[in-house]
């Protein structure tokens, strides 16, 4: 396969990434959490996205709603249950929670949707788009252009209205952002519900690109991890560059050497970027939820 096919997988899985990482991205900028739940909760979205499909013959676009208000929802239940620790910025109680929420969240589906695998077919990933020799699918063109504008108008947002400057005030300090009269509890339940709302999404996007499983949950998550730490903690824009910067060499890595090491390089990479650059590589360009 060409190198010029290899760099447009890479540019499609990048987008990809940096998709399902845009949650995580503002939860840590805002919140200053981390969620281990995420990878299943991208799982949840994935399979809410089939059953509307498959089993109850929802057109896709509404399937893609359902799945967000789907993920929205238990975003906002999570952050319910561990709210007393947000406020106290408890880290190892809400760690510890989150990853027990994304357990329990594996074996639920498990039981609901069964172990074996599913497939989510939708009129983009059914056609084919080729410009010469290259060749990929209307779904990932739409993943890319989905990445984009969600990124695109997520920075407007956070730089450009009022609803951003809170953010921003609460992301520096919650509790003068309490005391300047704004409601610190609701700003946390949005940011918990966008998570939520956003992760379902991406997996709605991008679960037709590989098969669906309820195991699928902790390979996202670390993916995540990498990309939000590569981009700098918080950073919209750095995100958005080290997950299509990440697709691109593991697309390239895959091909030249091996996919199986493909995880395994990327942690490499993000060891080498961390000693060069501790504050990942927004450094000085990028501030928190910018």
């Amino acid at each position: 396969m060409n190198l010029v096919q290899q760099l447009i997988n890479g540019l499609v899985l990048g987008h990809a990434y940096a998709l399902i990482a845009i949650g995580w991205t503002v939860l840590l900028g805002v919140a200053r959490l981390v969620n281990f739940g995420h990878g299943q909760m991208y799982m949840l979205g994935a399979f809410v996205a089939w059953w509307a499909t498959a089993g109850a013959g929802l057109p896709y676009g509404v399937a893609v709603a359902l799945s967000m208000l789907v993920g929205a929802l238990f975003g906002v239940a999570m952050q319910r249950i561990m709210l007393r620790a947000t406020f106290e910025q408890n880290l190892v109680s809400i760690m510890i929670m989150t990853l027990g929420f994304g357990y329990v969240l594996q074996g639920a589906a498990s039981l609901v949707f069964g172990s074996t695998g599913q497939i989510l077919d939708t009129p983009l990933s059914l056609r084919d788009l080729e410009i010469g020799s290259l060749w990929l699918t209307w779904q990932d063109a739409a993943i890319v252009v989905a990445a984009i504008a969600v990124f695109v108008a997520l920075k407007w947002t956070l730089d450009g209205t009022r609803l951003g400057r809170l953010v921003r005030m609460v992301a520096e300090d919650p509790k003068l952002a309490q005391l300047a009269g704004i409601d610190v509890r609701r700003v946390y339940y949005g940011v918990f519900a966008f998570e939520g709302a956003a992760v379902a999404f991406a997996a709605s996007m991008v679960a037709p690109r590989t098969p669906i499983l309820t195991s699928m949950g902790f390979e996202e998550v670390i993916m995540t991890f990498v990309v939000v730490v590569l981009g700098g903690i918080g950073s919209v824009t750095g995100s958005y560059i080290a997950g299509v910067a990440l697709g691109v060499f593991t697309a390239l890595f895959g091909a030249l050497a091996s996919p199986a090491y493909a995880t395994s390089a990327a942690f490499l990479v993000l060891i080498a970027v961390l000693v060069l650059r501790p504050g990942g590589l927004s450094a000085g360009v990028a501030r928190r939820v910018h």
